[in-house]
């Protein structure tokens, strides 16, 4: 099982290197980085950092871990201009970027920056086409794309990514929809949520695997919670969570890798800063990782 740090934009570019550079000499596998302007809670004068900024300084900075983007919001780039963003970070890591990407959702960000939301079917039809622009883009010579929401006439983009094939990951839960973009396109797929929502989730894409005539293993999965080993308060956001010990987070380990996640994600949000953090993640890989990562 893979463990990756999800560290806060919400901190200044030195702090966020500085756990980044300590997850990677620890040997932590992966850091990923958010895609947003500012907080969903509406905090408007809240420092936030840019995603794929931050993702091209770690590349030059930060050796060994796989980074990537959980996830892009593809309302906020045309799917050609990403692509070139990501194969850039790729080249600078020497072949380390994954790039997520999902449909867009946080309201106040395309409010206040006048961003079109679009409504639901919208977001998740152009999600779709984007994946197919990536493809292309990332995998051929020259692309040509002609959809409803873009198109592509020849298109060059040069360099590609130094690895034969940069993963392209989907975030995102909907069983009707968001999962079958996932079983067309994604090698990996990330959502949040508990074991038993992973296992019912991975179950459906199983099936849209299927419906489309593709091997459900080829797709990598990942998830996260909220992580409190000290059985402190809760986190303030409304996101999933636990507070528990070592032990129960060890069960909880074993139910993902049950549920068929190969990738635990921990979000240092609660964590604190400096020293705390660097102890809080050193326990984490230490006494509970341990045992599972012995087995990847």
């Amino acid at each position: 099982m893979r463990f990756s740090v999800w560290p806060s934009t919400s901190q200044s570019f030195e702090d966020l290197t500085e756990v980044a550079a300590h997850a990677a000499a620890t040997g932590w596998d992966g850091i990923w980085v958010a895609d947003h302007f500012m907080t969903s809670s509406g905090g408007l004068d809240e420092p936030v950092l840019e995603c794929f900024s931050v993702l091209a300084g770690l590349a030059t900075s930060v050796a060994r871990v796989r980074l990537g983007s959980l996830v892009a919001g593809n309302t906020y780039r045309h799917p050609a201009v990403l692509a070139n963003i990501a194969a850039t970070i790729d080249q600078l890591s020497g072949g380390r970027f994954v790039l997520g990407i999902g449909a867009g959702w946080q309201e106040n960000e395309h409010r206040a920056y006048g961003i079109e939301l679009f409504d639901a079917p919208t977001r998740l039809a152009r999600l779709d086409e984007a994946c197919a622009v990536l493809h292309g883009l990332l995998g051929e010579h020259r692309a040509s794309f002609s959809g409803r929401h873009y198109h592509l006439d020849d298109a060059p983009m040069e360099p590609k990514p130094l690895q034969q094939r940069m993963p392209l990951l989907v975030g995102g839960g909907g069983v009707k929809v968001t999962l079958r973009i996932v079983a067309r396109w994604a090698d990996e797929w990330n959502t949040w949520g508990l074991p038993d929502v992973l296992a019912t989730k991975s179950g459906i894409l199983e099936q849209h695997c299927r419906a489309l005539g593709r091997d459900p293993s080829e797709i990598a999965r990942s998830a996260q919670v909220i992580v409190d080993l000290d059985g402190g308060e809760p986190f303030a956001r409304p996101l999933p969570q636990v507070s528990i010990g070592v032990a129960e987070m060890q069960d909880l380990l074993g139910a993902y890798v049950g549920a068929g996640v190969g990738e635990f994600v921990l979000p240092d949000w609660n964590l604190g800063t400096g020293t705390r953090r660097r102890e809080a993640l050193d326990r984490f890989l230490g006494e509970v990782a341990a045992p599972f990562r012995a087995r990847s």
